[in-house]
């Protein structure tokens, strides 16, 4: 065994808490690293998107990294292996597996807001794959920075999770990314982003790798092209990988294996790949050809095959119904899946997105995924409306586990940063959901507040906590451990008001049902028995007609026909329709509409079921 260091080349990942600028930064080192002329970059970010790596449309329209990507550049003789990770605890499944390709990482932290849940959860997972962190504290230009502080902080934060004191001696580097600039001495004005890429060449090791060693390169990714079929992305820990070498491939789930043979080898190239004959380890690599392989799989030399440690994914804590379409309007929007469709369409997300799982549901056309939120569940809920999909889901649940023969829930750790006015209406939401106080600090007119409480305590918090706080609070949360499980939280204040018939609904009828609640349809809109079309101002549901036309006469009375000025019809986003349902109910989604109905659309339908479980 000759091991040997590959000092031309460096992986490494930047990780951090949402919003905290990771992508911006990544962004500005792409246009510093002088790969690329500054029209090349302009026309990839495309429109008025600022940020080259978010390209999914739904990380620009949301504003937050979704999927890790890498990309590749050269400081000198030295490639680079870049690779931006999401922040958001929800997709902390991309950033388990992508740390594992790295041997080093810039753990980016804002200069106002400090350390967060998911900056807790990353650096944890970097300390548990050994990485040494290169920490950045990101957006100096903020008129709110307190940069000596949040050192202090993070500091803290190191010993609190453990480091040893090679890691906890970590290097650090004052940087805006917006800006494009960095530097290692607040005392020193910054200039560009040099720090940062010596940063890379210093503290970041190079890997240490056996290339006498039989081949073994483990999947990390998967991307697809109609072009070459399934692309599988990994890195090489072992020997060297080349175009039209036989290997074979141990599958993660059992250790089964079987041969194939690699018909393209590509390197990432700046934003791209580019096909090579061969890559030595140490590299991070894209093979076509192996149609088999899945995520965890190894792929080995032909004759000397060795399975690499299988890689380790935290369970998912939330549950959701997925099911066939089955509303009078099935069909009239987009495509209504079938229940075989959709399980292959499951499938085929299984592939890819590691944090999900899937199993059959008490019905035929029903299946239940499980995430690691509401987020994950709902971005992939997202995508499948936007490929002209109909389907219907439910309530989220979470997860339960037995433990020592007593029923644990999962609980999370929640930060709140809220104006101080309303701190007293922030911890009264929390609390009353069997929250726990465990930090509260005011600095100038804010609040920050740290609390841990149960998961399903946080499902219908976020539109609570906007309404309490006049839309001013931001919620950071993420998932802590398993606890014994509380007494029941209170459900939905408030019961709905359902549709008697299908039809159109009539300005009519909205106006004649104003002062029994607020309403979710406008005038001539369809909608259809069953189908929920506003929130009751009881706790009880009303089943309504919202289509009831006005009688006509020949007969004029003074006043009768006077302008009534209806309010505006209440909206939900996908999310926020997830959050308000109850257990009977399930939400309707198609390319164009998202609707609330009663899993029981019939009114005596529903009575019957009521008495069932009474």
């Amino acid at each position: 065994m000759a091991l040997s260091q590959r000092n031309d080349i460096r992986n490494v990942a930047v990780i951090a808490h949402v919003d905290h600028g990771k992508t911006t930064l990544v962004d500005q080192m792409l246009r510093q690293s002088g790969l690329f002329r500054s029209e090349e970059l302009d026309k990839l970010v495309g429109g008025q998107h600022g940020l080259i790596m978010d390209s999914n449309d739904q990380e620009r329209e949301r504003g937050i990294t979704i999927l890790a990507k890498n990309c590749a550049i050269r400081l000198g003789d030295t490639k680079v292996n870049l690779i931006d990770t999401p922040g958001h605890a929800d997709f902390g499944g991309e950033v388990e597996r992508i740390l594992k390709m790295c041997d080093g990482v810039f753990l980016l932290v804002d200069a106002a807001e400090g350390p967060l849940p998911q900056t807790r959860f990353v650096l944890r997972k970097a300390f548990a794959n050994g990485l040494k962190p290169i920490v950045v504290i990101n957006k100096i230009d903020r008129p709110d920075a307190r940069i000596d502080e949040i050192h202090s902080m993070i500091f803290d934060l190191f010993i609190e999770l453990g480091a040893n004191d090679e890691q906890a001696n970590f290097p650090v580097i004052y940087a805006s990314g917006r800006a494009g600039i960095a530097t290692t001495d607040m005392n020193v004005p910054p200039k560009d982003l040099r720090p940062l890429f010596d940063a890379i060449l210093n503290h970041i090791p190079a890997p240490i790798v056996d290339m006498e060693a039989p081949l073994q390169m483990q999947v990390a990714s998967l991307q697809y092209s109609e072009f070459l079929g399934k692309i599988a992305i990994g890195r090489i820990y072992g020997g060297k990988i080349r175009k039209n070498q036989r290997v074979t491939v141990i599958k993660q789930k059992d250790f089964s294996n079987f041969p194939d043979t690699i018909v393209q080898v590509m390197e990432f190239d700046r934003l791209g790949k580019r096909e090579v004959e061969e890559l030595l380890a140490g590299d991070i690599c894209a093979v076509v050809g192996i149609d088999e392989a899945d995520i965890g799989d190894t792929i080995c030399d032909f004759e000397k095959a060795s399975a690499l440690p299988p890689l380790t994914i935290d369970e998912p804590t939330l549950d959701m119904l997925f099911k066939v379409n089955d509303s009078p309007f099935v069909g009239k929007e987009g495509k209504p899946l079938t229940s075989r469709e959709l399980r292959d369409r499951l499938e085929k997300e299984l592939q890819h997105n590691v944090a999900l799982r899937v199993k059959p549901g008490e019905r035929e056309s029903e299946f239940v995924v499980s995430g690691r939120g509401l987020l994950h569940l709902g971005v992939l809920l997202e995508t499948m409306r936007r490929e002209g999909s109909e389907l219907a889901v439910g309530k989220p649940r979470v997860i339960m586990k037995e433990i020592e023969g007593k029923k644990h829930e999962p609980v999370e750790y929640l930060v709140v940063e809220a104006p101080s006015e309303h701190t007293g209406s922030v911890m009264r939401l929390v609390l009353e959901r069997q929250g726990e106080l465990v930090k509260l600090e005011s600095t100038g007119n804010m609040s920050h507040i740290e609390f841990f409480i149960p998961s399903r305590g946080l499902i219908g918090m976020k539109t609570r906590m906007l309404t309490a706080t006049q839309g001013a609070a931001i919620m950071h949360h993420n998932f802590h451990e398993y606890r014994p499980l509380k007494q029941a939280l209170p459900g939905r204040p408030a019961g709905v008001l359902i549709s008697l018939e299908t039809a159109k609904a009539t300005g009519y009828a909205i106006e004649g049902l104003q002062d029994r609640g607020s309403l979710f349809v406008g005038p001539m809109e369809e909608v259809y028995e069953g189908q929920i079309v506003g929130e009751h101002c009881r706790d009880n549901d009303l089943t309504v007609n919202v289509t009831r036309e006005k009688k006509l006469t020949n007969m004029r009375a003074a006043g009768s026909d006077k302008n009534v000025p209806l309010k505006p019809p209440r909206t939900f986003a996908l999310e926020a329709a997830l959050e308000y349902i109850e257990d009977d109910e399930l939400v309707e989604l198609t390319p164009n509409s998202i609707r609330m109905r009663k899993f029981h659309l019939r009114e005596s339908d529903r009575k019957k079921a009521g008495r069932r479980e009474g």
